[in-house]
Parts: structure tokens; C-alpha cells; sequence
């Protein structure tokens, strides 16, 4: 007998706050890959790539670099 397969109904990411952007941009710099960024945060690698090619959320990389006491 196999087992029933059981839709969990949680609701999936598909955008980013800006405050998630800066985040994206601080595993960026610290050597995470996209694709390990969007499993963290349980989202499409698009979504990451938009942060990253500044798509959506412009002044996240500036923020970003701001905390890490670098100019972009």
C-alpha cells in the first residue's frame, strides 16, 4: 500500500522585504551561492537573482555594504 500524498498548505515566499535584500547581499559577500541563499529563506533562486541584479529592492547593496563598514 502506498502512502497518500499530504499537501501541507503553508504559503511559499516569493518576494523579499528590503530588510531580506540586505540579508541576500550579506550571505552574497560572505560566499553563499543563490541557490543556497533561496533554500534558506525557502524562495525561488529568481528572487535572489532580482535582489542581486537590483531588480527589486534598489539600496539594499548600499545598505548592505554600509554594515559592513564598506562602500559599495
Amino acid at each position: 500500500m502506498t502512502t497518500p500524498i499530504v499537501q501541507d498548505n503553508q504559503p511559499r515566499k516569493t518576494k523579499f522585504t528590503f530588510e531580506e535584500a540586505v540579508d541576500v547581499w550579506l550571505r552574497r559577500s560572505a560566499g553563499q551561492f543563490q541557490h543556497e541563499i533561496a533554500a534558506a529563506y525557502v524562495i525561488n533562486v529568481r528572487a535572489v537573482n532580482h535582489v542581486l541584479k537590483e531588480v527589486t529592492h534598489v539600496g539594499s547593496k548600499e545598505e548592505a555594504a554600509r554594515r559592513l563598514g564598506q562602500t559599495a
